[in-house]
Parts: C-alpha cells; structure tokens; sequence
C-alpha cells in the first residue's frame, strides 16, 4: 500500500524538530504563557509599573509632598462627577485632594448670574490639566442631589470653580 497523499497511514518523525523550527516552537510557547498570564490577570489589578516622575529641575510646581499626585477614592455616601469647566486654566492650580465651590451660570443668562451648585466639593482627581484639546475635566466627590443638580444643567451652561482655602 503507497504512503503518499491519499493514505490514512499515521506520519511519524524522523527527530526533534531542528533550527529555525525549533526557534518558532520556543516563541509559540512562550507567548501562549504570557497570554495566559494575562488572561488570568484580575480585571481590577494595576499594572506594577512605577510612573514616570517628572524632573523637578524643570517643572514649576510644588513638592509632591504638598500636592498629591494620585487621585483620591469616592468617599462613602458621594458620587464622583466629571465636570469641564468654561476655563480650563484653573485645573492648573488645582489638585486631589483641594476643596472647591462648584459654580454654574447656566446657558442664555449674564456671567454674573452664577448659582451655587456644590460648596466644599472635595477634588478627586485634575485630568488633563495642560491639554488644549477640551479632554481637560476636574472629578469631584459630590452628594447625590448635587450631583443631579450638575448633571442636569442646560447643554451650553458654563461652570466655574473657586477655591477654597
């Protein structure tokens, strides 16, 4: 009975693969673990990689020791809101951490008519604080009924911040 291609005949090797084979075997194996590993990674799990600290020679602002750099956790009972302001600028003097009173002047009215939305909200986290493209947002911990109140502001409304001492 021939063994060509139309055979049902078992193929057996004649040895270890060898070279180039044997190379491409190893990386198959070796990027199967790492998927593996990343697969079995938990969802909530930070990476272990330290972030890149800016050199103090050429930044101007304060100490890490008076400006927190991480964002702050949602305390308990508060809700976390996303809130651009109407001048990006004033994220930059801004960090988690800094207590703000939330302003609104909402859309169609003078920019004297603001109304307080949230006194005292506590900063979480500046995003963005040097972009030019508008994805600049200031994260504050708010209460649920304020949170409401900002979030259901009139489209082309404007907040503002103060900051509080």
């Amino acid at each position: 009975m021939a063994t060509g291609e139309g055979s049902l005949r078992p193929v057996r090797w004649r040895g270890l693969p060898r070279g180039g084979t044997l190379l491409r075997v190893a990386l198959v194996a070796a990027l199967l673990g790492v998927a593996a590993a990343v697969l079995q990674t938990p969802a909530g799990c930070p990476p272990d990689v330290a972030p890149a600290q800016p050199d103090p020679a050429t930044t101007s602002s304060p100490p890490a020791d008076d400006r927190p750099d991480k964002a702050l956790p949602l305390p308990a009972g508060s809700v976390g809101v996303p809130i651009r302001l109407a001048e990006p600028a004033a994220l930059a003097v801004l960090h988690p951490g800094a207590r703000v009173d939330l302003l609104v002047v909402p859309a169609g009215t003078a920019a004297g008519e603001a109304t307080l939305l949230a006194p005292r909200a506590l900063v979480l986290d500046v995003v963005g604080a040097g972009a030019v493209d508008g994805s600049s947002a200031l994260y504050l911990a708010l209460r649920p009924e304020q949170a409401q109140r900002a979030v259901g502001v009139p489209e082309g409304s404007r907040f503002a911040v103060v900051v509080r001492g």
